[in-house]
């Protein structure tokens, strides 16, 4: 008896067959799901952007607002941003001369960094008011009196923030490898241009985490400028205890937070991002 031979067109039939039973693709088009985001637009995100305008508002007399950006809000944002750029002025340079250029007392000049992060925060911000006292040495003998004002707030945030932003640089840094510097030089690549397409672009991930990392918290932060600035450079963790300590007045110290907690949002979800991506490329 004859055997039927296989067409090519008969061979590719159960290999397509099996690509169609692994298909997890929907069989359905996507604009069925228009009402359900429709509703969900108009009934949530809607209430909540009104919400949002209504926290990020000024009262001018009774029953008339003025929206947008309160001047607190934008001072807080600018100077986290600020501390933000210091701190990463300050230590990004020193994670990468420790990574690349320690090797012996490269864990030692961690643990320096390390150490004084876990003392108490307010006993770090105290013994740099002292530092900064107008009748310390910096002040007399050196003429530097930033003490009450927004440049000691400034200090104060590289000086308490810094080891969060150099411990996932220098991890990213660790996990480099050099020789793709050496090999870019023996190139022609001048160091700069090395820097910047090699070492900048592998650390990014720890670059951005380390950044969001330091600039979070300091939008929310309280101690010190209450206790550098004297009160006279308050950020919205100021006002928000004012309203609930002093002006007992808790709804409009809610909307504060509230409207802090969504301006924060948009900066915890790149975090998210960059961390789970620095995690793929770690592994």
């Amino acid at each position: 008896m004859a055997v039927a031979e296989k067409t090519p067109e008969m061979a590719a039939a159960p290999a397509a067959a099996r690509r169609r039973r692994r298909s997890f693709k929907p069989r359905y088009p996507a604009w069925l799901t228009a009402p359900s985001l429709l509703y969900y637009t108009v009934f949530f995100l809607g209430p909540m952007a009104i919400l949002v305008a209504f926290s990020l508002a000024v009262q001018q007399g009774f029953g008339s607002l003025r929206y947008g950006f309160n001047t607190i809000f934008v001072r807080t944002l600018v100077m986290a941003s600020v501390g933000t750029l210091l701190t990463i002025a300050v230590g990004y340079p020193l994670a990468y001369w420790m990574a690349r250029y320690l090797s012996t007392y490269k864990m030692l000049a961690l643990l320096l960094i390390v150490v004084p992060f876990w003392t108490s925060f307010l006993i770090r911000t105290y013994a740099l008011k002292i530092i900064l006292d107008p009748n310390g040495y910096l002040a007399k003998d050196l003429g530097i009196n930033i003490l009450y004002t927004r440049y000691a707030v400034a200090v104060g945030l590289v000086y308490n923030y810094l080891p969060l932003f150099i411990l996932p640089v220098f991890a990213s840094l660790e996990r480099m490898d050099w020789s793709l510097i050496e090999a870019a030089t023996d190139l022609g690549a001048r160091p700069f241009a090395a820097f910047r397409q090699i070492t900048f672009r592998l650390t990014l991930p720890g670059f951005v985490t380390g950044a969001l990392l330091v600039f979070i918290p300091m939008t929310g932060e309280y101690i010190i400028p209450n206790i550098l600035s004297g009160g006279n450079y308050e950020f919205v963790g100021n006002v928000i205890g004012d309203q609930f300590n002093q002006a007992q007045n808790q709804p409009f110290g809610s909307a504060l937070s509230i409207a802090l907690m969504v301006a924060l949002s948009v900066f915890v979800i790149v975090y998210i991002l960059f961390a789970t991506k620095e995690e793929k490329f770690g592994a």
